[in-house]
């Protein structure tokens, strides 16, 4: 199980990642966003 500091980096990387320039294809940025929502939901839930 990772932890919450190492969840938060990924969050914060995929969210710069998605306002990078570079993210111009649809089909990535829909994962990228998909993967970035589920880890939004494990921090919510950890804080349930």
């Amino acid at each position: 199980m990772r932890d919450e500091a190492e969840i938060r980096e990924q969050y914060e990387f995929l969210a710069e990642e998605l306002d990078s320039e570079e993210m111009r294809h649809e089909s990535v940025r829909q994962l990228f966003t998909h993967y970035k929502r589920a880890l939004g939901w494990v921090l919510e839930e950890e804080h349930i």
